[in-house]
């Protein structure tokens, strides 16, 4: 687990437009956010984790999870999903479930100095990469 309390920084995204229009997300904005490059970092605390994302100067998001414990994530302020983190070696995967039936699976893949994150849709054929390396 030599990545955790590294951080990666955002190199680029495959399909995340695709993703976004899946999501019925407006075009104005899912140009916004395929543009935005984040920096992300796991880091261990007590019997949990903290994964942090900051998307800007002004703009930073701390999920707070234990492994294998369902919790409510807010995506939005009118979107929370179930959310259940699981790690396998340098595999952390990401379950979100909506209240509309559809499973959002994040799995972040670290090998060394890179991230690789791959996002699928149970209601989509798709996937979606974005990819990090160490800042």
């Amino acid at each position: 687990m030599a990545y955790l309390g590294k951080s990666y920084k955002f190199v680029k995204s495959e399909n995340m437009d695709k993703l976004l229009e899946h999501f019925d997300v407006p075009a104005d904005k899912i140009q916004a956010l395929v543009n935005t490059k984040p920096t992300q970092k796991l880091e261990k605390s007590g019997d949990g984790y903290v994964l942090t994302t900051i998307e800007s100067p002004t703009l930073t998001k701390e999920l707070k999870f234990k492994e294998g414990v369902e919790f409510d994530e807010k995506i939005t302020d009118d979107i929370v999903a179930k959310t259940t983190f699981s790690i396998a070696g340098d595999v952390v995967t990401q379950v979100q479930k909506f209240g509309d039936g559809r499973v959002v699976t994040i799995k972040r893949k670290y090998n060394g100095d890179e991230l690789v994150v791959d996002i699928t849709v149970s209601t989509w054929d798709g996937l979606a990469h974005r990819y990090y390396s160490a800042a």
